[in-house]
């Protein structure tokens, strides 16, 4: 089952919505879900219903409801692909990670979950590293995260699970990136890298072009696991 729900942000001054998909049952735990620069988008509520089949309480909240409320864009559209980058460029990250703790904090007040996961997606892949380092969220995941480099100054503060999934031909994020992320990450004892030999950016996503099944599949496969190590 989904539906729309609305959560107060940390101030509580404004609200914004959230896809949720609901698992049969209890929800073992819930994970937030974090959008790509593309919005809440059919891509992100599949990602959602996938999750509550497997027994999870999923949640994306709507990060760029500041700029423009219900954004769904598409990819594989050059127009649209423009518009998202332009939704980027004005997007506040360190508002957006306050709305994604807000989530968390809904998910345990109000939806009675103990634990809470979070796993993003290109943007959302950067937001869950900063969850991770600003927040008490249970266990973070990154896909093709960018500019982690510029954030590892905060890496000292992962205090729970982290992994992420790199790619190793983003073309979004450079061999010399990767190697600064893999150069301050792999001894973290809380981090886990896992990359994908010769694969681009959106190599996971549910739909469209950029999406690549079988490392799609393996790369799933690993966050389910980790989910359920950490979770449950």
């Amino acid at each position: 089952m989904s539906e729309t729900v609305s959560i107060s942000t940390l101030d509580g001054t404004e609200r914004f919505d959230c896809y949720a998909a609901r698992p049969a049952g209890q929800p073992k735990a819930a994970i937030v879900v974090i959008q790509e620069i593309f919005g809440v988008n059919a891509g992100i509520r599949r990602k959602c219903d996938k999750l509550a089949q497997e027994g999870y309480l999923a949640l994306a909240p709507d990060l760029f409801c500041r700029l423009s409320r219900n954004v769904e864009l598409d990819p594989d559209v050059e127009q649209q692909l423009q518009q998202a980058f332009a939704l980027m460029r004005q997007f506040d990250q360190d508002e957006g990670v306050r709305d994604i703790e807000a989530t968390i904090r809904y998910a345990r007040k109000s939806e009675g979950c103990g634990k809470v996961g979070v796993v993003g997606y290109c943007l959302g892949g950067r937001l869950a590293f900063m969850t991770a380092t600003r927040t008490d969220a249970d266990a973070c995941v990154g896909y093709y995260a960018v500019g982690i480099d510029n954030l590892l100054r905060e890496k000292h503060a992962i205090a729970n699970p982290l992994m992420l999934h790199i790619p190793t031909a983003d073309h979004f994020v450079s061999p010399e990136v990767q190697k600064a992320m893999h150069e301050g990450l792999d001894d973290h004892p809380k981090v886990t890298l896992c990359d994908y030999e010769g694969l681009d950016h959106g190599f996971a996503t549910e739909m469209g072009r950029r999406r690549s099944e079988q490392a799609a599949q393996l790369a799933d496969s690993r966050t389910m696991a980790f989910f359920a190590e950490h979770l449950i």
